[in-house]
């Protein structure tokens, strides 16, 4: 008896069920955009965009930072809605701040998400602008007076060869990482499953200056097969370096390649590489200058432009952190400027080895 009861109770568990989840299915709700840059104390207007409401159902709105922003209203009765609400968002604070929603029952809400960014100063962000691309350009060209000055000399000497080679599997693994992520579907699909509110962190000219750094240095050390080098060559402290380097990312990739993890974390760890190698890049270079007493062959061009853009990175997070109210953005993230920092200590030692330690050693040989 028990049995035949069960059995006759299973489709209408079944027809309870799916009448249950009809509101998830079909109901769709969403915000019509999900960034919005404000200035402060201005005024914007989304719209909640509500079809196929089948249930009684409130929604609620979460501020992140509601001394931020402010959002009216807040609380919406989804049954009242025909096609679309008005939202208000006012800007109250700068800063970033996200809003999301709850709603009751078993309505998904995974559509209803807003970033807010809101500055102080409008001029501000227009300078800011102009800067990135101010250091995005001296970076960029700050490759080609080494390789001038290697055409124009018809030697190497002087050019260590251990930075060149850290700086091309660095560039190299940073064009991995911008690449990967913006053109391969899949990893773009685990990152956003692993930040569903996310911005893809990758921008075409991240790509431009990865690919055509990479090249520049590819054309470097091809002058140095053809150009005179003496007895210089690849270290073998530098060789170990690489090797170690390139082992841990077979692994990274052997453990990609079965699933232990994803293709985004690998990607993280060619980036992760990268930052050492910005780290050590420079320290053969200046040791050898050291060991030199000179600076012969060494570009000092390339030490002012990449001057020039480590200074004006760090001065465009200043004034990033000033519009936006944002200082975590530099001390929250201190490896980004602390790098900078770093890079930018390198190039003022070695104006000082040109200029000032080993001067007369270079007017010796002019």
């Amino acid at each position: 008896m028990g049995r035949i009861f069960t059995r006759r109770k299973c489709p209408v568990l079944i027809l309870v069920l799916i009448i249950a989840t009809i509101p998830c299915i079909y109901c769709d709700i969403r915000l019509s955009t999900h960034d919005l840059s404000l200035k402060l104390n201005q005024k914007a207007q989304v719209l909640l965009e509500v079809s196929n409401i089948t249930s009684n159902a409130e929604l609620e709105f979460i501020v992140q930072h509601k001394d931020i922003v402010k959002i009216s209203p807040f609380l919406v009765n989804l049954t009242n809605v025909k096609d679309s609400l008005t939202i208000n968002v006012l800007a109250i604070g700068a800063g970033h701040s996200e809003v999301y929603a709850n709603a009751t029952g078993s309505i998904s809400v995974d559509k209803v998400y807003l970033r807010v960014t809101i500055r102080k100063i409008d001029w501000l962000d227009n300078i800011s602008l102009a800067i990135g691309w101010i250091y995005f350009v001296a970076w960029s060209i700050s490759f080609y007076p080494q390789i001038y000055d290697n055409w124009k000399r018809k030697s190497v000497v002087g050019l260590n060869f251990d930075f060149l080679a850290l700086n091309l599997i660095g560039f190299t693994l940073y064009g991995i990482f911008n690449l990967g992520l913006y053109f391969i579907p899949e990893i773009q699909k685990e990152y956003f499953a692993r930040y569903p509110r996310g911005l893809n962190p990758v921008q075409v000219n991240d790509i431009v200056f990865a690919v055509h750094a990479a090249l520049a240095t590819i054309l470097t050390i091809t002058q140095c097969y053809l150009y005179e080098r003496a007895e210089q060559r690849v270290s073998i402290t530098a060789r170990c370096i690489l090797g170690a380097f390139g082992a841990f990312l077979l692994i990274c990739i052997v453990l990609a390649a079965t699933d232990v993890i994803h293709w985004l974390d690998f990607l993280y760890y060619c980036s992760y590489v990268k930052l050492t190698i910005t780290l050590i890049k420079y320290i053969p270079q200046a040791y050898m200058n050291y060991r030199r007493k000179s600076t012969v062959g060494w570009s000092i061009g390339n030490i002012f432009l990449d001057f020039t853009g480590g200074s004006l990175s760090m001065l465009q997070m200043i004034l990033n952190g000033y519009n936006y109210d944002d200082w975590m953005s530099i001390f929250g993230d201190i490896t980004k400027f602390g790098l900078g920092l770093f890079s930018v200590a390198f190039d003022i030692f070695f104006m000082l080895q040109h200029y000032v330690f080993y001067r007369n050693f270079i007017y010796e040989l002019s």
